[in-house]
């Protein structure tokens, strides 16, 4: 077995880690689990205990959550190109973008999916502020381009991606057309059509 294990469902969130671990390039082994009971063994709650997937295990380390999945496997292996230098300002915008998604955007669009609306006058006490504000937001970040952090493809790419391609697919996001081109281009990147293949061969029974 691998030293590094990937927990995930092909119906979840661990599709983003599936697609990051395919950027890294490191030998690693999957774990599948279906949703319920798999996901509430005790063998499993000693993983995660939340009882959600994405979990990678790696060695004795552990880390859960799909955006610390990914700022963990860029900063430990470094030949995969996948996060800029320390001290730059690329950097900078690595951790910015990352949890600003990971954050207001994943708050802001699961309000808009249940319906939740912030009282006037009270934007200033939740974190996204205003949806329109958000998404304004994260869509000038991403007008420099080519990529979040400039000319350098990152792990922050796989997650950004990830998120505006379910949220658009779900209605949570609007289609606004720089979010649909930086989609379509990332998704055709040899690592993402292979998880992609990976996770609906799984979900056909393959």
């Amino acid at each position: 077995m691998s030293t590094l294990v990937l927990y995930t469902n092909p119906q979840s969130r661990g599709r983003i880690a599936h697609w990051l671990m395919e950027e890294i390039g490191q030998p690693y082994d999957t774990v599948w689990l279906d949703f319920g009971p798999p996901m509430r063994t005790q063998a499993y709650l000693d993983i995660n205990p939340m009882g959600k997937v994405p979990a990678l295990q790696h060695g004795e380390a552990i880390v859960t959550e799909t955006a610390a999945i990914c700022a963990y496997m860029a900063d430990t292996f470094p030949a995969a190109g996948l996060i800029p230098p320390p001290g730059s300002p690329e950097r900078a915008a690595f951790y910015r973008w990352l949890f600003f998604t990971a954050g207001p955007i994943e708050m802001a669009t699961t309000a808009k999916s249940f319906g939740w609306e912030v009282p006037e006058g009270k934007s200033g006490m939740v974190g996204f502020g205003k949806y329109s504000r958000a998404l304004d937001t994260l869509e000038k970040a991403l007008q420099p381009g080519p990529f979040i952090c400039g000319d350098q493809f990152t792990a922050v790419d796989v997650y950004v991606c990830s998120a505006l391609a379910w949220g658009m697919m779900m209605g949570s996001v609007e289609k606004r057309p720089a979010f649909a081109e930086y989609v379509a281009r990332l998704q055709e990147r040899p690592a993402a059509m292979r998880s992609n293949q990976i996770n609906n061969d799984k979900m056909k029974g393959a």
